[in-house]
C-alpha cells in the first residue's frame, strides 16, 4: 500500500486552500486552525491567515453556528444537547450557540422526537415494553433530546401501541 506524503504548505498555499473551501461550504475558526496545523503551518501565520479569511468573511463563526444548527435538527435529527455539546468542542462562543438554537429550535421538537423514535421503534427488536422503553430512552438520549421530554413521548407511544409486534 502506498502511503500519501504529506506535504507542507507555505502561508499564501493554505490561504488559498482555505479560501476554496470554505468558498463551499461553512467553516469555523477552529476548524481552519486545525487544517493549518495539519498542514505544518507556523502557529503565528495560521493566526494571521484566520484574522484574514474572517476580516474577509470567508469565515463567521456565527454564520457557521446557524448553518450547523440548521442541518443537525433538519438533515440529522440531532437534539439540543447534542448540537450544543458539538459546538462547544468546536469552539463557537456560546452567544452565537444560543442564537442560533433559538433561531432554529422554534420548530416543533416534540413532534420531531415523536418521529424520530416511532421511526426507530419499526426497527427495535425487544422483549417486553420495558425494554422497548430502555431501548428508545437510550437512542433518543444519544441523539441529545431532553430526558423530561424523551420520558414523556416514549411512555405515550409505548401506551398508544402495546408494541406487541416489536417483541422477539
Amino acid at each position: 500500500m502506498v502511503q500519501k506524503v504529506k506535504k507542507d504548505k507555505t502561508p499564501q498555499q493554505a490561504y488559498l486552500a482555505l479560501t476554496r473551501l470554505c468558498a463551499r461550504g461553512e467553516r469555523c475558526t477552529a476548524d481552519a486552525a486545525r487544517l493549518m496545523r495539519n498542514w505544518g503551518v507556523a502557529a503565528t501565520d495560521a493566526q494571521q491567515i484566520v484574522n484574514r479569511l474572517v476580516s474577509e468573511r470567508f469565515i463567521d463563526d456565527k454564520r457557521y453556528s446557524q448553518s450547523f444548527v440548521r442541518e443537525k435538527i433538519n438533515l440529522s435529527h440531532w437534539g439540543q444537547g447534542k448540537i450544543i455539546s458539538a459546538l462547544k468542542a468546536k469552539g463557537i462562543h456560546s452567544n452565537y450557540i444560543a442564537e442560533a438554537l433559538e433561531q432554529f429550535l422554534e420548530t416543533d421538537t416534540e413532534s420531531r422526537l415523536k418521529t424520530l423514535l416511532l421511526k426507530k421503534m419499526r426497527t427495535t427488536k425487544s422483549k417486553n415494553s420495558a425494554d422497548l422503553r430502555a431501548k428508545l430512552f437510550r437512542y433518543a438520549a444519544s441523539q441529545g433530546y431532553d430526558f423530561s421530554q424523551i420520558r414523556d413521548i416514549v411512555e405515550s407511544i409505548v401506551k398508544e401501541d402495546n408494541g406487541c409486534e416489536y417483541f422477539d
